[in-house]
């Protein structure tokens, strides 16, 4: 299996199986009821002359009377949430031009769902927002109860929208991943750490035309000469070459300041040439050589 086609492989098996998942939340979550009562605005007096004005101003204040902190008081305490979790179960729509309101509240229980309705639409009875001229009453003695069941084309769209992300997500993570260089200093840094190598040591590139001078103010901090190292024979003419452009004075069999020439992508030589470095020898830097 090439490459491509196994990274494409992986971001369809990935985006199935987010995608899969999404939509058997969906569809698989707990059922809801909703319980609605029908609240019908009407005159106290059949000849008062109000009536209609009062009901056209007044109605729309029936959304408020629903989410009122009096109202959610008093119907809280037996509908098994809190005030604050009662009110955005609740909602109301206005017909409009007819006084009437359909007064609905979503619980997880049928049974739930209508005693909380029925309180509430007994509270805002009991409210008596449009008094004295008109009053509000329940159309019918106990609740309707309808099961909301989840909404297949909503869920269906989520599960899709996921699987596509996260496919495109899989995709870009494995090109970013492709277009890092495989070695680099903290390929290096894990290779000295292997080789007991704890201490700050300076990881340069070989093609860096300011590696030489760079590597010169080490050798003068460290106050020593500076001992180049290939650590494979194919690296022998470029530790050479590096070697030639440094000061002179780099042949010192003593204490050196030892700098490494290692590849770009494989460090078990690093390892292996840091094992056997002589006691008097200081690591101060690994050149990476670009093959």
């Amino acid at each position: 299996m090439t490459k491509f086609s196994r990274s494409t492989a992986v971001a369809v098996a990935g985006a199935l199986i987010v995608g899969l998942a999404v939509l058997l939340v969906g569809l698989l979550r707990g059922g809801t009821y909703q319980g609605r009562v029908c609240l019908l605005a009407e005159p106290v007096d059949q000849t008062s002359g109000q009536y209609g004005e009062v009901v056209s101003l007044a109605m729309p204040a029936v959304v408020e009377l629903a989410r009122s902190p009096s109202v959610l008081r008093s119907v809280a305490p037996g509908s098994g949430y809190s005030p604050d979790e009662l009110g955005p179960r609740i909602s109301v729509e206005l017909v409009p031009a007819s006084g009437l309101a359909r007064v609905s509240v979503r619980a997880p229980l049928a049974e739930q769902a209508s005693t909380i309705a029925e309180a509430l639409g007994k509270a805002m009875v009991d409210a008596n927002l449009l008094a004295p001229v008109a009053r509000l009453r329940m159309l019918d003695p106990r609740p309707e109860v309808l099961a909301v069941d989840a909404d297949v084309p909503l869920v269906t769209g989520l599960a899709l929208v996921a699987a596509v992300a996260t496919g495109v997500a899989i995709v870009v993570a494995g090109r970013l991943r492709a277009a890092q260089p495989r070695g680099g200093p903290a390929s290096v840094r894990r290779a000295l750490a292997a080789a007991g190598v704890h201490r700050p040591v300076a990881v340069l590139r070989g093609s860096d035309p300011a590696t030489p001078d760079q590597l010169a103010m080490l050798g003068r901090a460290a106050g020593l000469p500076l001992r180049v190292v290939p650590v494979a024979p194919e690296l022998a003419e470029t530790a050479a070459k590096l070697a030639a452009a440094l000061p002179e004075d780099q042949t010192d069999e003593g204490s050196a300041a030892v700098v490494a020439v290692a590849d770009s992508q494989r460090h078990t030589e690093l390892t292996a040439t840091l094992g056997v470095l002589p006691a008097g020898a200081v690591l101060v830097a690994v050149v990476v050589a670009c093959n």
